[in-house]
């Protein structure tokens, strides 16, 4: 089983962006810490599953396992449904990526569990910051 833990963080509302997520399990150790366009906090939760699925589905169609410390995106998987439609697009498309699996499961866990994914979604607000100097 992979377990794909992700985390999105926003400096501002909108406002600098990255996305973390940390991939282990079945011999795996993939770590992505990458930067996105000014948004805020929410579309950043969002952009990080997706990009945590697309990242599995390289990698297994067997079974994942998603832990997430936003409520809103774990709360959207399992009803499929968003109160705001904004993000709409990106549950669509990680609700299709999920279905590619085997088994699916997404958890919430405490921020204190996601320290490597939010460290990771942090370190692409701290190069975008060091971009602009």
């Amino acid at each position: 089983m992979l377990e794909v833990y992700i985390d999105g963080a926003s400096a501002g509302n909108p406002g600098l962006s990255g996305i973390g997520v940390y991939i282990k399990g079945e011999g795996q150790d993939v770590r992505i810490s990458e930067p996105i366009e000014p948004t805020n906090n929410h579309h950043a939760e969002f952009q990080a599953l997706v990009r945590g699925l697309e990242e599995a589905s390289k990698l297994t169609t067997g079974m994942v396992s998603v832990r997430s410390d936003s409520t809103v995106v774990v709360q959207s998987m399992e009803k499929e449904f968003v109160k705001n439609e904004q993000y709409a697009p990106h549950l669509k498309e990680a609700l299709r990526l999920a279905a590619t699996f085997d088994f699916f499961f997404i958890k919430w866990i405490a921020d204190s569990t996601n320290k490597t994914a939010d460290t990771l979604a942090r370190q692409a607000i701290l190069m975008q910051k060091k971009q602009k100097e």
